[in-house]
C-alpha cells in the first residue's frame, strides 16, 4: 500500500465472523481507536449475520472470503466464481481476498473485469497465528519484525488462531500506537 501522510498500517481479519473471537477482535480495536477490514466467509455470515452488522457499524470494512473457504488452486473457475457471488449475497463488498492466497489467474482476471470490478487484496505480513506450531511469542514476533508503514497484516478470527491471535494482537495493537502508527481498514 502507498505510504499515507500520517504512517498507517493495515489489519485484516480472515475466516470470520466467529461467536466468540470476533467480538474479542472488536474490543481489542475500540481499545486501540483501530479500523479493520474483515475478510468474511459468507457461511459465517449467514450463521452469525448480527456480529457481521456489528463490524459495519463499528466503521471497519468487511470483505469476501468465498462463501465456505475455497482454494482457488484446487477448485474450477466456474465453480469458484459462483462461491464467490454466493458470498456476496451476504457480504455486500466488492473487496476480494482468496483463501490461502491461492487464485488462478483465470479467477483473478474475470474478478478484475467484473462490473463492477472486484479489487482483489492479499497481504504482505502474514501473523502465522493459524500454524499450531508456531507459539504465541512468535505469531507476535512475526508481526512486529515484519511490519511497516503500509503493510498489510492477515491475522484471523477463527478458533483456529484463537491462543496466538488473543496473545499477539494486543500487543501488537500496543506496538503501533507506540510507533504511532495508524491503524487503518482497507480502501473499498
Amino acid at each position: 500500500m502507498p505510504e499515507e501522510a500520517k504512517p498507517s498500517v493495515y489489519l485484516t481479519f480472515d475466516d470470520g465472523p466467529h461467536p466468540e473471537i470476533t467480538p474479542f477482535v472488536l474490543h481489542q480495536l475500540e481499545q486501540y481507536d483501530a479500523k479493520a477490514s474483515f475478510f468474511c466467509i459468507g457461511k459465517n455470515v449467514d450463521a452469525h449475520p448480527d456480529i457481521y452488522r456489528t463490524i459495519l457499524e463499528q466503521g471497519h470494512t468487511a470483505g469476501n472470503h468465498t462463501f465456505n473457504h475455497l482454494n482457488g488452486w484446487k477448485t474450477d473457475t466456474t465453480t469458484y466464481i459462483q462461491n464467490i457471488l454466493e458470498a456476496a449475497k451476504h457480504i455486500e463488498s466488492r473487496i476480494f481476498r482468496p483463501p490461502y492466497g491461492r487464485i488462478r489467474p483465470a479467477q483473478a482476471s474475470m474478478l478484475a473485469n467484473a462490473r463492477p470490478p472486484w479489487k482483489i487484496y492479499m497481504w504482505d505480513v502474514l501473523s502465522g497465528d493459524f500454524d499450531t506450531r508456531i507459539s504465541p511469542e512468535q505469531c507476535l514476533q512475526n508481526v512486529v519484525m515484519h511490519t511497516r508503514p503500509g503493510s498489510i497484516v492477515v491475522f484471523h478470527d477463527s478458533e483456529k488462531a484463537r491462543e496466538r491471535m488473543v496473545y499477539a494482537l494486543p500487543r501488537f495493537l500496543a506496538f503501533c500506537k507506540e510507533k504511532k502508527w495508524q491503524l487503518s481498514a482497507l480502501p473499498e
